[in-house]
């Protein structure tokens, strides 16, 4: 587990799969302990985690981001939140659901985004430092340093769904935490704006 700024580490378990790093977050948010996304995590991870006390929640970005989630819902005691348009599709039992535009704990905002993957599919949005923009599947950081978005097949209007994640750019942010691929710590809204208008 490396860590990214101040109370963010990042830990990544490598897909053969699909050849791309996938990311877990681990946060300290205001009063909160927060994982988001989880992938497998080794067990030095999880000894940083419980060191730093109990872990209080575990935000899903979509569907398909349940990775090790319901182990770490097992294993911390944690209270798992999911976007409600994906709920009824997963299979982790969520403890609560969250909407667009709610506030989440630890002063974290939902972004749910249209026209993407899963119609749940969600960014997280931190005003922390110049700004913190999380990711699950809506951008994918590949190659390092830049953004792109997933396999045309994956979605039912690939010109919708890039519109879709054009209200990113409403938001102000220099880092940008990818759940998949690499982050980007610096000049993410700029990447962001190469992605989706250049």
């Amino acid at each position: 587990m490396k860590q990214l700024l101040s109370g963010i580490w990042q830990w990544s378990w490598f897909s053969e799969e699909k050849q791309l790093d996938f990311n877990g977050l681990f946060m300290l948010v205001g009063e909160h302990r927060v994982l988001v996304d989880p992938p497998p995590m080794a067990s030095e991870d999880k000894l940083q985690i419980r060191k730093s006390g109990q872990l209080d929640y575990i935000l899903l970005t979509n569907r398909d981001h349940e990775r090790d989630a319901a182990a770490c819902q097992a294993e911390f005691g944690s209270q798992v939140m999911v976007p409600e348009a994906d709920a009824p599709q997963m299979t982790i039992k969520a403890n609560k659901t969250y909407k667009d535009g709610e506030l989440l704990p630890g002063g974290i905002w939902a972004i749910q985004l249209q026209d993407q993957k899963s119609p749940g599919e969600s960014a997280l949005f931190l005003q922390q430092g110049k700004g913190i923009l999380i990711l699950g599947d809506a951008l994918i950081g590949k190659p390092p340093g830049s953004l792109s978005m997933l396999s045309a097949e994956k979605y039912a209007d690939p010109a919708k769904a890039r519109e879709g994640l054009t209200r990113l750019l409403k938001y102000n942010f220099e880092t940008l935490l990818a759940g998949d691929g690499a982050s980007i710590l610096t000049g993410a809204k700029q990447a962001v704006e190469r992605t989706l208008l250049g």
